[in-house]
């Protein structure tokens, strides 16, 4: 049941992760409530057992194992950047009373969205532009100003750091975390795992599992599988 003096047809609503990316999960909550009231925060969760008890006014309610014991319906969003732990994270959750939230600001335009496919648990935050044909996995990450370009591909559990630009037709494989500011030129595949760093420029395919920073992004670090 909803806490006392909320509504009841507010969909209620936890976040796992309560750093600052989770904080910021927060005000894109209440951003939307602002606009047409739909969720109701009851709080957060997280494996780090040093939380305070109140975090921006709402309580934590415990790690993992308390939100898979949960008894009544709740949705929950994953509000973590890296995203082989976030997929470790998603992939615990098996609580049949918890379905994934997605969360998208409204001042993104959306008229484009009856031909996008946004999966469960992505959030996409305030002054993203996402445009037509789209294809988003589940659990994606665009984070502050993000940009994609008609035809992108965005593999589960992508991370967007702000102020990201992916061109049109361009695909990115599961897991790929991309830093602030990187570009990724038109028509590429960016292979699953791999890391883009802040303000790199993409102008060619990246295999899976690679590190590539600079201007133009050149592969420093091969990863394990």
């Amino acid at each position: 049941m909803p806490p006392k003096g909320t509504h009841s047809y507010l969909k209620n609503i936890a976040i796992f992760g309560a750093s600052g990316l989770g904080r910021e999960v927060l005000m894109l909550i209440h951003q939307i409530n602002q606009v047409a009231p739909v969720w109701n925060m009851v709080g957060f969760y997280d494996d780090n057992p040093d939380m305070p008890d109140i975090i921006d006014k709402y309580p934590y309610l415990g790690n993992l194992e308390a939100l898979q014991a949960v008894k009544e319906p709740l949705y929950v969003v994953v509000a973590i950047g890296n995203p082989g732990i976030k997929a470790q994270i998603c992939e615990k959750i098996i609580n049949p009373q918890i379905q994934f939230a997605v969360l998208i600001h409204p001042g993104v335009p959306n008229e484009a969205y009856q031909f996008n496919e946004i999966g469960e648990g992505t959030i996409i935050t305030q002054g993203c532009i996402i445009t037509t044909n789209i294809h988003v996995g589940r659990h994606v990450l665009l984070n502050l100003g993000c940009t994609l370009g008609h035809d992108v591909e965005l593999g589960d559990y992508c991370s967007l750091m702000p102020h990201v630009n992916i061109a049109g037709n361009s695909v990115l494989g599961k897991g790929v975390y991309v830093g602030t500011n990187a570009t990724v030129i038109q028509f590429l595949k960016v292979g699953a795992r791999a890391i883009i760093g802040a303000g790199a420029v993409v102008h060619r395919d990246l295999p899976e599992a690679v590190t590539a920073v600079g201007i133009p992004a050149k592969v420093i670090k091969r990863h394990h599988a």
